[in-house]
């Protein structure tokens, strides 16, 4: 009976430490458990190389370059769905001129008509924004379809604006052309002169000054001329 009673009371202290040692590492488990995640989760990545530290100079450029691509590309697929305000925001882009004629040309394609063409240089000219020299072929190619008073005058403004001596000259030409076949009946050869020698003054003085301004300079002389000569015959 004694012998029994002993293994009673053995089993049940062996019992007691089990419920003990499991009590102990659940408490344990569930304290680990309720932690903060970021002391069990793993490192972040290291995102500038195996030994850390903030991105190199190289780095940085690389960086930046792609964000410029990035914003470009942004920029002239604006353009490609004909958003004009894309031409506006290209010619901010700290003198990108390659940039602003690509977004350029992409409106152009889309002025597949004079109505739109017209709205696009009259977007161009009421923003002041640079008058390429595809923008201003364009404009004359319209123009000559039905010249007229305002549009020689507009015709020749934007050969001006384009900086361009070759393409100023030949819209002058083109307009005396245009002039001597009684297509610009309602201008005068005096104002035809004033206007050739008015926008001429439009032009760069590098632009002025170059080999093709040269010809030019010769060109507006030739068209003096005649212009003055047509106006004395007219008084006489």
């Amino acid at each position: 009976m004694l012998a029994v009673g002993t293994a009673m009371v053995t089993l049940l202290i062996i019992a007691l430490a089990i419920v003990s040692i499991i009590g102990t590492g659940l408490y344990f488990w569930l304290k680990t458990a309720s932690e903060p995640s970021e002391r069990v989760l793993p490192p972040p990545p290291d995102l500038h190389g195996l030994f850390g530290g903030p991105p190199t100079n190289e780095e940085k450029m690389k960086m930046a370059i792609e964000a410029q691509e990035l914003a470009q590309a942004a920029l002239i697929a604006r353009a490609k769905n004909g958003e004009r305000s894309a031409l506006a925001e290209a010619s901010q882009a700290g003198g990108n001129v390659d940039l602003y004629d690509r977004v350029l040309s992409e409106l152009l394609h889309l002025a597949d008509s004079d109505e739109k063409l017209l709205s696009l240089t009259s977007y161009v000219a009421r923003n002041e924004l640079r008058v390429n020299r595809e923008l201003a072929l364009a404009a004359m190619a319209s123009w000559q379809k039905s010249p007229d008073r305002s549009g020689t005058a507009k015709a020749l403004h934007f050969a001006a604006l384009s900086d361009d001596a070759d393409v100023y000259r030949g819209a002058v030409e083109q307009a005396l052309t245009f002039w001597r076949e009684r297509k610009l009946s309602d201008v005068s050869a005096i104002e035809l002169r004033a206007l050739f020698d008015g926008e001429f003054w439009i032009l760069s003085s590098r632009t002025r000054s170059s080999g093709a301004g040269f010809v030019l300079k010769r060109t507006l002389d030739s068209a003096r001329r005649e212009l003055e000569a047509a106006a004395s015959q007219a008084q006489a």
